[in-house]
């Protein structure tokens, strides 16, 4: 049995829907050519964080002054050039390389919250050849005096000032922890985008007791992480009229296979790359091709959203009370002798 693989993101044509998500392997040549030989689809490069533009900012002031101490507080806030991703101008030539080297489209992202400086570097990428921008609205609101409202007005007009100044596609990555995640996907939709990428992953602090610092911890993620995206992708499909690209727990054939029927144009990987190298993309088609040839599908126009909300006799399976079932099916399976102590059973 043939399987088309080809599928519609942002409205460019992919020849899979295998996309490689940002990551190191995507911040350099090799990593690009090598992920395009394995057959991705597209490739969203690594983000430029707000960070990175206020970083150059203080470089620049720091050289432009007399004063050798001018901005030395503010400047221990952030790592050295040569160890952060370094800034716009290096980043705007990573785009027009990666045009150069690949036949694919390549997607450049943006990090930050700003309006203003970001509509600017918008244009820049743009103009370096960006076929698509992805907006990683990645922030954690920690500010007591911030509330939803003005959080999501600030989401919204960076979304708006964005699309009102490129003519290029425009996806947001949002974070699950919005109150009325639907009704704030609708408004994203209003605002311009023309794709929502289901969720960006937040990398979680420790604590080193014996330095008595924040450290990071990077853990990569595994298929178990899949149904965050999973769900909501199902339950957006056919609500908002953008694309949908799930990220976070693709990391095997039935995996993408799952995301394209709950309705998502895209699955990305990042993890799964990092863990398996970016020959794995060649690994996850075939199992892909496979699963959807045993399930008599001939194409992902033909899979997408058909276990979505919008088509399951019982759409209650992706809401609330699909949780009981969820508890009942653990407690069915649980068998504790009289007397055993367990802690492993589930609380509410």
């Amino acid at each position: 049995m043939t399987v088309d693989l080809r599928t519609t993101y942002l409205g460019l044509e992919l020849r899979s829907p295998l996309v490689a998500s940002p990551s190191p392997l995507t911040g350099e040549l090799d990593g690009l050519r090598r992920l395009e030989a394995a057959g991705v689809g597209a490739v969203v490069l690594p983000s430029l964080f707000e960070e990175q533009l206020t970083h150059d900012q203080l470089e620049l002031d720091r050289l432009l002054e007399t004063t050798a101490d001018h901005v030395g507080e503010a400047q221990s806030y952030f790592p050295d050039l040569q160890d952060y991703n370094t800034g716009p101008w290096t980043y705007l030539d990573h785009i027009t390389q990666a045009k150069r080297a690949l036949s694919v489209p390549v997607i450049a992202s943006l990090n930050g919250i700003t309006p203003g400086g970001w509509v600017g570097h918008a244009k820049r990428m743009r103009d370096a050849g960006a076929d698509a921008l992805e907006l990683n609205l990645y922030t954690v609101a920690t500010n007591p005096r911030v509330g939803a409202v003005e959080l999501e007005a600030r989401y919204l007009d960076l979304v708006a000032d964005v699309r009102a100044a490129v003519s290029i596609p425009v996806a947001v990555k949002l974070s699950p922890f919005f109150t009325a995640l639907a009704n704030f996907a609708m408004r994203v939709e209003e605002a311009g985008a023309d794709g929502l990428v289901l969720f960006n992953r937040f990398y979680q602090p420790d604590l080193d007791l014996d330095s008595r610092d924040v450290v990071p911890r990077l853990v990569l993620s595994t298929s178990d992480e899949l149904r965050l995206p999973l769900r909501w992708i199902a339950i957006l499909f056919g609500r908002v009229g953008v694309s949908l690209a799930a990220t976070t727990g693709v990391h095997t054939g039935l995996d993408a296979a799952k995301v394209l029927l709950a309705g998502a144009n895209v699955a990305m990987m990042t993890s799964a790359l990092l863990r398996n190298g970016p020959e794995h993309v060649g690994v996850v088609e075939r199992e892909l091709r496979t699963v959807m040839a045993e399930h008599d599908h001939d194409s992902v126009a033909q899979l997408r959203g058909s276990m979505s909300r919008m088509h399951m006799p019982d759409p209650a399976g992706y809401e609330r009370a699909n949780y009981v079932r969820t508890l009942m099916s653990w407690s069915s399976r649980a068998q504790v002798s009289p007397g055993q102590a367990t802690t492993d059973e589930p609380v509410g």
